[in-house]
């Protein structure tokens, strides 16, 4: 407990004589915070203090919070990518197809601000895909390989 307030002093300096103090006693060595900064004091008057907090202590992903419109554009950027993983050729129009149609539906939509996103050109990414994959390894069709021996016919492999 501290002593009173002496009456010929103010309440400014005697404040700043029990810091000093406090000082000099070393209670304000190692403290848990010294050298990192104050996170609240950066910005003091930030509305969305709590919901930039909450994104942060959650580990949320910051893009669920993007317009939708703006999540298709950013999509859009990444057909390649996306597209390169897939296999088949009906997969890649199906994506493209619903890619575009989820375009055409926000072209429309009036809420939420105005991003330009154009539509993909379904054509130009499937050849860019199909010359991007390899080319399958065929089989020689008709003749059979050496190192196999010739197959039997039905006929041969009841009656031998």
């Amino acid at each position: 407990m501290t002593e009173r307030k002496p009456a010929n002093m103010s309440q400014q300096d005697w404040v700043e004589a029990q810091i000093q103090q406090a000082q000099k006693r070393g209670e304000f060595d190692d403290l848990a915070g010294q050298g990192k900064p104050l996170t609240k004091l950066a910005n003091p008057h930030d509305p969305d203090w709590w919901v930039k907090d909450f994104i942060r202590r959650e580990q949320i992903d910051s893009e669920a919070l993007l317009p939708p419109a703006v999540l298709l554009r950013k999509e859009k950027q990444k057909v390649q990518q996306t597209v390169a993983r897939m296999r088949k050729e009906s997969e890649v129009r199906d994506y493209l197809a619903d890619l575009n149609k989820r375009i055409l539906v926000s072209i429309r939509d009036t809420t939420g601000p105005v991003v330009p996103v154009g539509t993909v050109d379904e054509e130009a990414v499937l050849a860019q895909w199909k010359a991007d994959r390899p080319e399958p390894v065929r089989k020689p069709s008709g003749a059979q390989s050496a190192d196999a021996p010739p197959k039997k016919s039905l006929w041969q492999r009841l009656f031998t």
